[in-house]
C-alpha cells in the first residue's frame, strides 16, 4: 500500500453535499462505426439527425447513487454505486435486490464522503477484478481492488488496498476512476478541501491531492508507476501524477475511440469547468487551480500568470449552476448523428448540456434541460456496453437518454 504525502489541517467547508461547490489544443474526435438509420440496434431503432431528447426511467429506489459503470462486454448489466457503500446491479432493466458489493461497514459516508467511484478491469470477464474509491472511517481516501466471484457478486473479503491519501478536510474528495486506453488506472482526487485550497495542494507536485493519478495495476506491488508518466523523473514529484491543478474533479471519463480524458472540475464561487486531457498530449497538464478558477484568475484575483496552463474547453458561471457533474461521450447506435457528443450536467440546477470537441474546442453547444425535467440532481453519467448514455439522479433514479416521444 502506498500513501500520498499531504499536510494535515482542520476544519470543514462543504457548501453542497457531495460535490463541494464554492461560497486545449488537440485533434478532432475520431468517428466510430454506428448503425445505419432505419436499422435496429440493441437500444431500439436508430433515429437520424439530432432528435429532441427524453429520459427513460431505467431504475428507481436507489440510495444516493453516485456512479454508473458497465463491465467491458457485458450487455446485460449496469452497476450503480451508492454513496453509503453498496454497488447495485441493474440486470436486463431490473434492479436486483442483492448488492454486487457491500462495503458500508468500512467507510465513512455523508456530505462528500462515501463510496465514490468504480472501475472494472479491462479484462474483467476473465480477471474478475474491479477497483473502488472510498473514504475510510477517518475520512481518508482508499483506492482498493476487489475480486468478483461472478458477474453478479464480488467478494468483500478480497479487498487489497492499493493507495491511500490522507484528507485534511471533509470535502473535495473527487472520487472518479477510469481505465485509459493503455490499460492504466486513472484516479481523480480533489485538493483536500476547505475553500480556496488553503494548503496549495492543486499546484504542488509532492501530494496526490488536486490531481489525476495514473498507475499500472497489472505490475508491481501493489502497483507500478508507468514508465511514461510525465513526472516520473521530476525531483520531489509524486511519480503517480498524470495531471494537476484541479479543485474537485467530480466524474471523469475516457472516450474510447480518441483516448481523450474528460474532467468535470467543480468551481469555487464563480466558474464551473470541463477540462479535456487530449491523448496526444500524453499527460502533464496543469489545469490551473488555484491560480485560476476556470479561465479566470483566482489567486491572485487579477493579473495571474496563465502561461503553461491548460484552460477549460468549456465553462459556465454560477448564474447558471453551481456544481458541475462530469459526463460521457455518446458512442451508441440509437442516435448515430450524436456520436462524439459529450453530455454533462449540474448538480444544483439539474441542467444537462452537451458539446462536441473539435480541434480542442467545444463546438455544437446544446442545452437539453427542458426535455429532461424529471432529472433533479445529476450526480453522474455513464455508458452501457453499447455506448448508450445514462444519467444518474442523486434522488435515486437512473435514466437513459433517448429520442423523445
Amino acid at each position: 500500500m502506498r500513501q500520498g504525502s499531504v499536510r494535515l489541517g482542520v476544519g470543514v467547508a462543504a457548501v453542497l453535499p457531495l460535490l463541494g461547490c464554492g461560497g486545449s489544443g488537440g485533434s478532432s474526435p475520431t468517428p466510430v462505426p454506428s448503425a445505419t438509420p432505419g436499422t435496429s440496434c440493441a437500444a431500439g431503432t436508430p433515429v437520424s439527425g439530432v432528435p429532441a431528447l427524453g429520459a427513460r426511467l431505467v431504475a428507481s429506489g436507489l440510495r444516493n447513487p453516485l456512479d454508473l459503470q458497465a463491465a467491458p462486454g457485458d450487455r446485460e448489466r449496469l452497476y450503480v454505486v451508492e454513496q453509503g457503500g453498496r454497488i447495485r446491479v441493474i440486470r436486463n432493466g431490473q434492479l436486483q435486490a442483492t448488492p454486487f458489493l457491500d462495503v458500508s461497514g468500512r467507510i465513512s459516508s455523508g456530505g462528500e464522503r462515501g463510496l465514490l467511484g468504480l472501475a472494472f478491469h479491462p479484462q474483467f470477464a476473465t480477471s474478475r477484478r474491479l477497483f473502488v474509491n472510498y473514504t475510510n472511517p477517518r475520512g481518508d481516501t482508499h483506492i482498493a481492488e476487489f475480486r468478483a466471484t461472478s458477474a453478479d457478486a464480488a467478494d468483500p473479503g478480497s479487498e487489497r488496498i492499493l493507495l491511500t491519501a490522507a484528507q485534511p478536510f471533509a470535502n473535495h474528495n473527487g472520487g472518479g476512476l477510469a481505465f485509459d486506453n493503455s490499460g492504466r488506472l486513472l484516479i481523480a482526487l480533489g485538493d483536500g478541501g476547505s475553500g480556496g485550497d488553503p494548503l496549495g495542494n492543486g499546484q504542488k507536485l509532492d501530494t496526490f491531492l488536486g490531481k489525476i493519478l495514473r498507475i499500472d495495476v497489472d505490475a508491481g506491488t501493489p502497483y507500478a508507476v508507468p514508465a511514461d508518466n510525465p513526472f516520473r523523473a521530476t525531483a520531489g514529484a509524486a511519480p503517480e501524477i498524470w495531471a494537476y491543478g484541479l479543485r474537485n474533479p467530480f466524474r471523469i471519463s475516457v472516450d474510447r475511440p480518441t483516448g481523450d480524458l474528460y474532467i468535470g472540475d467543480v468551481g469555487q464561487n464563480r466558474v464551473e469547468e470541463i477540462d479535456v486531457g487530449l491523448a496526444s498530449r500524453r499527460g502533464g497538464e496543469n489545469y490551473g487551480w488555484n491560480t485560476t478558477e476556470g479561465s479566470q484568475c483566482f489567486s491572485p484575483a487579477s493579473g495571474c500568470n496563465r502561461s503553461g496552463l491548460v484552460l477549460p474547453v468549456y465553462e459556465y458561471s454560477h448564474s447558471e449552476g453551481c456544481s458541475v457533474t462530469g459526463g460521457v461521450v455518446y458512442r451508441g447506435c440509437r442516435m448515430p448523428d450524436l456520436a462524439g457528443t459529450y453530455f454533462f450536467g449540474d448538480f444544483c440546477t439539474g441542467l444537462v448540456r452537451s458539446f462536441r470537441l473539435a480541434s480542442g474546442q467545444a463546438t455544437d453547444l446544446r442545452d437539453w434541460t427542458a426535455g429532461l425535467r424529471g432529472i433533479g440532481s445529476p450526480s453522474s453519467f455513464g455508458l452501457d456496453a453499447d455506448g448508450e448514455a445514462y444519467v444518474v439522479d442523486y434522488d435515486g433514479e437512473v435514466y437513459r437518454l433517448e429520442p423523445a416521444g
